[in-house]
């Protein structure tokens, strides 16, 4: 049998997925919470194999409650059940731990098979939450002087050919005080400390041959 804690502040919705899930031969619901503290003190007091977890409720975040069984109870499977899948909750949430992600719109047949997955350590991620996923995956595949904007990188080649932000005003036809700004936000968007680590980051990635070429 699956040991199964269901939290959720919404009491219908809660008593609503129990009881489906007690007509599942394999499932057995051993507790349930309306908020975050005391869902994580329950499930940290029973150990659960696998726990539906919602995000926002009242009284202690889903996430927070994740983030705290996780710590103390590893072997745990938390599945969070929510109508959210902004970047603001999805990332912090598998960060801290969840194993899969559902919104609330899966049918209980859906989140039934969620469960027993996750018990077989099978990850359900709802397609919406996946696709920002790889999103984001995508983004980290970045060099960080390709997320710089066009001036930027103008100024970041400047750089490279070793000017002073005089010249890069000349060349560039700006004021001074727009070259320092320019400056300023490559050299925090490149993560380096001076200039010259910015002239390095332009030889080190052959920029300089990639825009002659």
């Amino acid at each position: 049998m699956i040991r199964v804690v269901v939290v959720d502040d919404h009491e219908i919705v809660r008593k609503g997925i129990v009881a489906y899930l007690q007509t599942e031969e394999e499932i057995d619901v051993v507790g349930e919470a309306s908020d975050g503290h005391e869902g994580a003190d329950l499930i940290l007091r029973i150990k659960p194999d696998v726990v539906l977890m919602d995000l926002i409720m009242d009284n202690g975040s889903g996430i927070e409650a994740t983030e705290k069984v996780m710590t103390q109870l590893p072997a745990c499977k938390i599945i969070i059940l929510t109508s959210y899948y902004d970047d603001q909750k999805v990332f912090p949430a598998l960060e801290a731990g969840a194993f899969s992600y559902l919104l609330k719109t899966a049918s209980a047949s859906e989140i039934a098979d969620a469960i027993k997955k996750a018990a077989n350590d099978e990850h359900v991620i709802e397609p919406k939450v996946a696709g920002k996923m790889m999103s984001s995956f995508r983004r980290g595949q970045k060099k960080p002087h390709e997320e710089l904007t066009e001036r930027e990188l103008e100024v970041l080649l400047c750089i490279g050919e070793g000017l002073t932000n005089q010249e890069i005003g000349e060349k560039l036809y700006i004021g001074i005080k727009t070259v320092k700004t320019h400056v300023s936000h490559v050299l925090s968007k490149l993560d380096v400390q001076d200039r010259t680590q910015a002239a390095v980051y332009v030889h080190k990635n052959a920029l300089l041959k990639q825009i002659d070429g």
